[in-house]
């Protein structure tokens, strides 16, 4: 069993929640102002009622059961003064509800819209440095956590309302029996701080592992090919149950604390009701008070005890409150957002892009691994590791012309596409497209005329058409074009539905190679001026990527292509090939330039070749067993 929290922690967890509240109110006041008026209408009600009873009996029951009937004008005294404050009362917990409802989802919707738009705002390399189901967690279960509170917030507060309105009416009425309900209620505050400081830190547990369960579910979920591939299947079950067990059993811990708390809690409104029973009991045969005045405040014990419940509600979400608040918060205060110009692309755009002096270099640090935004940063985190990625890369792209990217593994071939485009900022250097620096240009004016295209292409569960489009203007005419310069229109053409054929999610119903041409159509349908190509067309066969090359030369006055080129086909048609090792560029120039005088370079390529061979001899042989498969079948069926 978890040990209770210490009080100044308890104490600190209170402040922190109650501040946190405070943020909510701020953000949606009107709806809250609503609700809260509401509260204090139910709380006077509540409370009005137990006095409208107590008349009642004194002027209506009392003479009724004396008389021994029940006339029709006291019947319809009862029916309009109880039907009055109970509609009175209604309308006080309909706007209570509602104002609290719409308040709840509504903070929920704007902080998911905070959270969603930093995450679009925050560069690449702060996603690298973040699974996605901690994201996910973040977005979602994270922000439904901060703001459930304010469920049974306004009962809380109109639960104050009652007990001060509540306390005057009981000291009106008796000043002896209202002595027990103020030592019946601090009973049940202090109880309820105790349960708090219980269920904190037990509270805070059960958060921390929905969200680990939402980031292990996501990865397996994101990794189902390789795991079913690898037959993994036994052992990601076992990963997920393992955290899936361990929510249910602090799960079980929080429930059995607020099992053994709920009956204490019961039970001490309960006895104090008796409590005015067994004293009211007694002053009424000493003349001290009437019936009615028992009556009334023992009601007014009945309809106030269970509301008070509603500090102990209130208490038992602060925790989930602050540990909700502390990880959304700590996304939101991140300041890895790149700054943006208000300069426009240069027009018309040729796609000549300039690297002078770029390094740049990946952060890896223990917190990092961990999840930066389970918690704030603080000094005492240890420095995060820069991993060199590139360094002091000067390279010219020329418009109109092909460059090849050739390195081996780990040189920095996708970090230089990546910079080329501003996926992320050069820790050193410049980049320019068409002379103007891409810091300098404004939100959204680069992917209008420079694109990337990765290996790993990501296509929307949508039409072919919806996929290339992408919800951009753009007409059908140049859907079919940029399909025909992809190399995709044949294959799309014997689809069901052809360029309207769905593809499933990522594009499941779709080849490797298929997927590749559809991404690149995509990005031709915008009519960029330079095009990276980070091994974008490694699943098509080299007379099909040849094909698209020459296309892309053909397009109007040509377009600009980067390409990581790994086959030694794409390598031979491009302008001009830089060889890069370890981060620099070794070596630049023609490919027949750079096997003479480079041996790395030469290393490197004729590996590739052999590679290739190598692939087409046993794609060769393969096939060739196949059809002396197929016909040695057909014999023995003849």
């Amino acid at each position: 069993m978890a040990p209770p929290t210490p009080p100044k922690a308890s104490r600190r967890t209170l402040r922190r929640g109650l501040r946190i509240v405070g943020y909510g109110f701020r953000d949606v006041p009107r709806p809250l102002f609503f609700s809260v008026i509401g509260t204090v209408l139910y709380g006077v009600m509540t409370v009005l009622t137990a006095r409208v009873i107590g008349q009642l009996i004194e002027t209506v029951v009392e003479p009724a059961v004396r008389a021994g009937e029940l006339t029709g004008s006291q019947i319809w005294t009862i029916v309009w003064q109880l039907g009055g404050v109970v509609l009175l009362t209604v309308v006080g917990v309909l706007l209570r509800r509602i104002g609290a409802g719409y308040a709840v989802f509504t903070l929920q919707a704007i902080y998911r819209r905070r959270v969603t738009s930093q995450y679009l705002r925050l560069p690449l390399s702060w996603h690298h440095r973040h699974p996605s189901g901690q994201l996910l967690s973040n977005a979602n279960a994270d922000v439904e956590a901060t703001w459930n509170v304010f469920n049974p917030l306004p009962m809380a507060i109109g639960v104050l309302v009652m007990l001060a309105v509540g306390g005057v009416e009981m000291l009106r009425v008796d000043s002896v029996l209202a002595l027990i309900g103020f030592l019946v209620f601090p009973a049940l505050f202090a109880v309820n701080l105790v349960f708090q400081s219980i269920m904190s830190p037990r509270v805070t547990r059960v958060q921390q592992l929905r969200a680990e369960v939402s980031e292990v579910a996501h990865e397996s979920i994101e990794a189902g090919l390789l795991v079913k591939a690898m037959g993994r299947e036994e052992q990601e079950t076992a990963r997920f149950g393992e955290r899936t067990n361990q929510l249910r059993d602090a799960s079980i811990l929080m429930g059995r604390t607020r099992g053994t708390f709920d009956p204490v809690i019961e039970a001490i409104p309960t006895l104090g009701t008796l409590a005015v029973l067994a004293v009211g009991t007694a002053r009424v045969k000493s003349g001290d008070v009437s019936a009615a005045e028992v009556v009334q405040i023992a009601y007014l014990f009945s309809v106030l005890a269970f509301p008070v419940r509603a500090f102990g509600w209130v208490l038992a979400e602060l925790p989930n409150t602050v540990v909700g608040w502390d990880r959304i918060s700590s996304v939101l205060r991140e300041q890895g957002e790149m700054p943006y110009g208000d300069k426009d692309p240069k027009e018309p755009a040729i796609g000549a892009a300039d690297l002078d002096g770029v390094s740049y270099a990946y952060q890896v640090s223990e917190r990092a691994v961990l999840g930066a935004a389970q918690a704030p940063r603080s000094d005492s985190d240890p420095p995060a590791e820069l991993v060199p990625a590139l360094r002091n890369v000067t390279l010219d792209l020329a418009a109109g012309q092909t460059t090849a990217i050739v390195g081996p593994t780990g040189s920095g071939k996708s970090t230089l596409s990546g910079l080329t485009v501003r996926l992320m900022d050069p820790d050193d250097g410049r980049i320019e497209l068409d002379g103007v620096d891409l810091r300098s240009i404004r939100r959204g004016g680069i992917p209008r005329v420079a694109t990337l295209v990765a290996q790993s292409p990501f296509l929307f569960d949508d039409t072919i058409a919806g996929n290339v489009t992408l919800g951009r203007d753009i007409e059908l005419s140049r859907v079919s074009r940029s399909l025909d310069v992809a190399q995709a229109s044949g294959f799309v053409a014997r689809l069901s539905s052809g360029q309207d054929t769905r593809v499933g999610e990522r594009g499941a119903s779709l080849s490797g190679g298929q997927r590749q041409r559809i991404a690149l159509a995509r990005a031709i349908a915008g009519d960029p001026s330079l095009l990276v190509l980070d091994d974008a067309t490694s699943a098509v066969d080299p007379a099909v990527e040849g094909a698209i090359l020459d296309g892309l030369r053909e397009r109007s006055n040509g377009i600009t292509v980067l390409v990581v080129a790994y086959r030694m086909s794409t390598i031979a048609m491009a302008d001009r090939v830089v060889y890069l090792a370890n981060g620099q560029v070794e070596d630049q120039g023609t490919h027949a330039e750079l096997m003479e005088r480079t041996p790395g370079y030469a290393r490197l390529v004729t590996a590739y070749a052999r590679e290739a061979a190598e692939r087409a001899a046993v794609a060769a042989t393969e096939e060739h067993d196949e059809h002396v498969t197929v016909e040695q079948g057909a014999g023995e069926t003849s």
